[in-house]
């Protein structure tokens, strides 16, 4: 077991103020991986001088200093890929081979091209041709950078480099139940030699250290992944403080087959869902068939669910991991339970566990047909390996079961017909529309409507998250 009870405060390692210890459970196995302690407000206050006092320093370091710095940490970050992937493989349950090429490689992504973004950008930009006056962007200050269990690395990645980028101070606190890659991150920053301060690190809970950086008179902005109930907790609580907030939170994800889609539209589009075993915010949760198709791919959709293999995270090959937490696994039942309740037709998985994996949070590929958007597996994030079916009539039908959630995060579109793909993505309410699986390139700006939250992180759209925008009159070059 893991002793990682210490918070990193202005470039040190330190023992809590307050200790109170938490335990690290490993979801494979049920058992406790490692010891941490959670935060109490002394703790979030002491990162929070910290990053307050650095800041008026770290804000005036150049951009090509700032640039060598997060060069130096990509490098770092790739010298110590296995150890990344090791930790989040522990935490999350996720099975190594899939861990390292999705998980690990998602943070060294996020820290390429945020340095590729950063060289491009102009912080002081003139405004019309002829004008004297100046448009300055200014680091927006202290940032309290509120981090999930589902993705950690990729969304610790995307706060804490645009951050450190636009020369702001931070404290990161990240799952308090995945809380090991965003330690090990800190080393990494560590090693990078970013000035003390200028990142610390306190982990705790949503209702301790989360509601103590919300609403913290000298934080000037929360960014927060996580749950929709939770994000509505925080904007509450920051407002107080007129701080900026970011929210990305839950979804509810359509994904549109058409009867003129490829061939492996279907089955591609179950992978999708149960990979990270359903824990993805943006994850294709409902599946909407056109009625023409709608046996056959519910055929396909049960068979390719039952060839996915679920087992041990630390066992290579392919396959699913458990979920999370007992908590999560379940909640999960609960919902698999609604649908069968609710008149669902279930015809791959269901509520019992693996034959053969008695110990661990593990569930299996779970998929249901003949499902209205009035059940609850079509109307809740259910954040598991769970898919439900739902048959429509036309484009229209389509359009209008897709958009009627309370969500609006991603959703997925399957036709070979280019002119149909346009004109549907267009009116479905969402941050990304993606058309036959193609994945969003590097830089693209990521992000919810409605509960999904507001605001935009990745690439350039997450740069300025983290600025202040200054109007210059009379600028003289």
């Amino acid at each position: 077991m893991l002793d990682k009870k210490k918070f990193y405060i202005n470039g040190k390692w330190v023992d809590p103020v307050n200790p109170k210890d938490f335990q690290v459970i490993n979801p494979s196995t049920e058992e406790v991986c490692a010891l941490i302690s959670l935060g109490s407000p002394e703790d979030t206050n002491a990162a929070v001088k910290s990053a307050r006092n650095s800041f008026e320093t770290w804000k005036e370091v150049s951009k090509n200093e700032r640039i060598k710095l997060l060069e130096k940490l990509l490098e770092i970050y790739n010298a110590r890929w296995d150890q990344m992937t090791d930790a989040i493989s522990t935490e999350l349950g996720c099975p190594k081979d899939w861990c390292s090429a999705n998980q690990t490689a998602s943070g060294a992504g996020h820290i390429e091209d945020f340095i590729k973004r950063l060289k491009d950008f102009n912080f002081e930009p003139g405004f019309d041709k002829g004008s004297v006056n100046h448009i300055v962007y200014e680091p927006i200050g202290v940032c309290g950078l509120i981090t999930p269990w589902n993705w950690p690395i990729n969304q610790i990645a995307l706060k804490v480099i645009p951050a450190l980028a636009t020369g702001c101070t931070m404290i990161l606190k990240p799952s308090e139940i995945a809380p090991l890659s965003g330690m090990l991150f800190a080393e990494m920053i560590h090693d990078a030699g970013f000035p003390p301060g200028v990142f610390n690190l306190v982990n705790g809970d949503g209702v301790g250290v989360g509601t103590d950086l919300s609403g913290h008179p000298d934080v000037d902005m929360v960014s927060f992944t996580g749950s929709t109930r939770a994000g509505k907790l925080i904007t509450k609580n920051a407002a107080e403080t007129i701080k900026r907030v970011c929210l990305e939170l839950g979804g509810k994800g359509g994904n549109i087959v058409f009867a003129d889609s490829y061939p492996d539209a279907v089955r591609d589009g179950i992978r999708n869902i149960m990979s990270n075993s359903g824990q993805s915010c943006d994850a294709p949760t409902r599946m909407l068939v056109e009625k023409s198709i709608y046996e056959r791919a519910v055929k396909e959709a049960a068979d390719e669910a039952n060839k996915i293999k679920v087992d041990l995270a630390s066992k290579a090959g392919e396959h699913i991991g458990p979920v999370i937490s007992k908590t999560q696994f379940d909640k999960i039942q609960s919902l698999i339970k609604s649908g069968i309740k609710e008149g669902a037709t279930l015809v791959a998985g269901g509520p019992d566990k693996p034959e053969d994996l008695k110990k661990g949070y593990f569930i299996k590929p779970t998929v249901f047909t003949d499902v209205n958007n009035n059940m609850r597996i079509a109307k809740e994030e259910i954040f598991g390996p769970v898919l439900s079916i739902i048959p429509f009539e036309n484009e229209e039908d389509a359009i209008k079961i897709t958009n009627d959630t309370e969500y609006g995060l991603g959703n997925y579109l399957q036709t070979e017909d280019k002119e149909k793909a346009k004109r549907v993505s267009k009116k479905l309410r969402s941050g990304i529309v993606y058309v036959n699986h193609k994945p969003a390139d590097s830089g693209t700006p990521f992000g919810g409507y409605r509960q999904s939250g507001n605001g935009r992180e990745g690439g350039t759209w997450g740069l300025h998250e983290y600025l202040e925008v200054k109007t210059i009159t009379e600028w003289k070059n």
